[in-house]
């Protein structure tokens, strides 16, 4: 069974579909976290972000790689050509370069075509931006998570201040992540957007856990099982 959960950036995506898949003993897929990997190693090895071929070729030619700890669903690092990016993709920099690595097509298709591999091999909550419409169409469970850039914002500088990692200054992350939400509903490859047959859910005002017990009902109603 796939939960697929797209949304913007800062919507709570990634923290939500942990606490899903732990709840469910489902495995969790940060579809994010693979194209801030391109992004890491674009940046690394100086490659332009205008240069859809080099951005392209690195997706293509690099493994990424989730490292799990026995008897635990959830990814505690990730690696892409043998080396750990699991910090270094969290950076303020990686925040305003992965969305023009992820508008290139051939990236996209690339990534898609490794998610699809692991996704289809067992119980996953996939979480990213077009998992709904583009990576997995067929999920039986697809959720569209969003909250006012105000409180995303709000809650990205809460996480990077408690990581050590991204920026803390509101305003720099309430403008990133406004010009990220433009970047990412504009694309001609696969933009966000919810899925037609989603179930749309606004998180503001809602606790973390609220969000989760709608998921997990929403799924045990689609056949999953606690």
């Amino acid at each position: 069974m796939i939960i697929a959960i797209d949304g913007p950036s800062g919507a709570g995506k990634s923290t939500v579909s942990k606490a899903v898949a732990r709840r469910l003993d489902f495995s969790c897929l940060d579809t994010g976290a693979m194209y801030r990997c391109v992004a890491w190693k674009a940046l690394d090895e100086g490659v332009s972000l205008d240069d859809a071929e080099a951005l392209a070729r690195i997706a293509h030619d690099n493994d990424i790689a989730f490292t799990h700890e026995a008897g635990d669903p959830l990814p505690r690092r990730v690696s892409i050509a043998g080396a750990d990016v699991t910090d270094a993709i969290r950076t303020a920099e990686i925040d305003r370069s992965v969305s023009p690595v992820a508008a290139v097509p051939a990236v996209r298709a690339a990534l898609v075509a490794q998610q699809q591999r692991i996704g289809r091999a067992g119980n996953y909550v996939v979480e990213g931006r077009d998992i709904g419409t583009a990576v997995f169409p067929e999920a039986e469970l697809k959720v569209f998570l969003t909250a006012s850039a105000a409180e995303r914002a709000r809650r990205r500088v809460a996480q990077n201040e408690r990581r050590g990692v991204g920026s803390t200054d509101y305003d720099v992350v309430l403008a990133d992540i406004v010009r990220r939400d433009e970047i990412d509903s504009s694309r001609d490859a696969s933009p966000l957007k919810p899925a037609a047959d989603a179930v749309q859910m606004d998180s503001t005002g809602r606790t973390i856990d609220q969000v989760i017990d709608r998921i997990c009902e929403l799924a045990k109603e689609k056949g999953a099982r606690a």
